[in-house]
């Protein structure tokens, strides 16, 4: 998960926990599964630089598949546009639910951040295959304390021009899907966002900034609540969502928010999420991803903070290259592709290159007129080669002087 609005992360690789299955993990294929050479990550150059000796993890097939979980934590300490300096600490685990081939990997990621400007914010976002991935259990759940920037609506807005704004907010989405068909779900779920003493402070240089008042009528209301039961379709032929080999993946959500659930406002949208890995050779295990995010208002009027905004899939990771709630509009759009690839035969380091592209609808109106883009790129560090679990670093650039680095534990998508 990218470090919530694109932080500066200078990490603290203080250590990572590792529990060592039996066996390894994924039977996708790997550049040291080919050349026969042993595939290590920062837990084994921790033991080599602390010179311990005559230990095992259990077993170092990482091809196959255990049941045992993959712990990693990760402490540190960042810096954001936004934020300015913030000490968190990222815990993933990851597991299987049963050993066969087509086993898919869950996943469960905990970040509590500080930050020096008085925010805290905790987020714990799971992923959880059952036995032979009859069922898909999937969480969001997430508390702010949060004071950031308003950045105003549609593609017309400036950096330079936003206001401020402070908030509490907690979120809880659950769904629960059922398999139909191999790598095919469908379940129903609830969505649920509250948001509550909000205030926001105008900038002198007023501007676009202060549309959130002609689109509130007035000012944003202190208290808001979205609620409503939500549908979720997946078709996901990955195994591994940490890191995905070849595979496709197309996940649709619609969320129907209402009075009668004590949604503020009676308002409908919907999510299209779309991606697609594909390995150019098959002496290669470097890929070729594309992304793409379509964010809709179908109906009604959400409140302002429940806007498509930059930055607030589940992952916080769509457009690196641009701060966390930059844009924002009634529909977002968005296209990303990434090239990854090894830098050393036994998967330790890797690189990635990427590009992408978004747009916000404006406001009033609902017309697609302004595109930023962006490009940039990072370096992968094997965090877990069991549950190929890998540490991203990415600097992106986006236009009108846009940039940042952007930090993940797992892949951006």
């Amino acid at each position: 998960m990218r470090k919530l609005l694109t932080p500066v992360k200078i990490s603290l690789l203080l250590w990572v926990l590792s529990i060592a299955p039996l066996k390894g993990q994924v039977t996708d294929k790997k550049p040291a599964d080919s050349a026969h050479i042993a595939p290590i990550d920062i837990f084994d150059v921790g033991v080599k630089v602390l010179g311990i000796k005559n230990y095992h993890r259990g077993g170092g097939d990482t091809s196959a598949k255990s049941q045992r979980p993959y712990f990693a934590l990760l402490p540190g300490i960042g810096y954001a546009q936004q934020l300015g300096f913030s000490f968190d600490i990222t815990s993933n685990v990851s597991f299987y639910t049963d050993k066969s081939p087509n086993a898919n990997i869950s996943k469960i990621t905990i970040e509590p951040i500080y930050t020096f400007k008085h925010q805290f914010f905790v987020s714990v976002i799971s992923d959880v295959w059952t036995e032979k991935n009859e069922f898909n259990l999937q969480g969001d759940w997430r508390f702010y304390s949060y004071p950031t920037q308003l950045y105003g609506l549609g593609g017309h807005t400036s950096i330079t021009n936003s206001a401020g704004i402070n908030y509490s907010h907690i979120r809880f989405y659950q769904f629960v899907l059922k398999q139909l068909a191999p790598d095919l779900l469908v379940g129903p779920g609830y969505e649920f966002d509250h948001y509550w003493d909000v205030k926001t402070t105008d900038n002198t240089a007023t501007g676009v900034a202060l549309d959130y008042k002609k689109y509130a009528n007035g000012n944003l209301p202190a208290i808001s609540y979205s609620s409503g039961p939500a549908l979720n379709l997946l078709y996901d032929t990955r195994r591994n969502g940490n890191n995905p080999h070849p595979g496709e993946y197309l996940n649709i959500v619609y969320r129907n928010n209402l009075s009668a659930f004590g949604s503020t406002s009676n308002w409908q949208s919907l999510i299209v999420d779309a991606r697609k890995y594909i390995s150019l050779t098959d002496r290669s295990a470097n890929i070729l991803a594309f992304w793409s995010y379509d964010w809709l208002t179908l109906s009604g009027k959400p409140p302002y903070l429940d806007l498509p905004s930059t930055g607030w899939d589940t992952y916080a990771n769509l457009g690196r290259g641009y701060i966390q709630g930059r844009l924002r509009g009634s529909n977002l759009l968005y296209l990303e592709s990434e090239y990854r690839f090894f830098l050393t035969r036994n998967g330790l380091l890797g690189g990635v290159v990427f590009a992408n592209i978004q747009t916000v609808s404006n406001w009033p109106g609902n017309n697609f007129d302004a595109f930023y883009p962006a490009t940039g790129a990072g370096i992968r560090l094997k965090a877990n080669k069991f549950s190929d679990l890998n540490i991203c670093l990415d600097y992106g650039v986006g236009i009108a002087g846009a940039n940042g680095f952007f930090f993940n534990i797992g892949e951006v998508f």
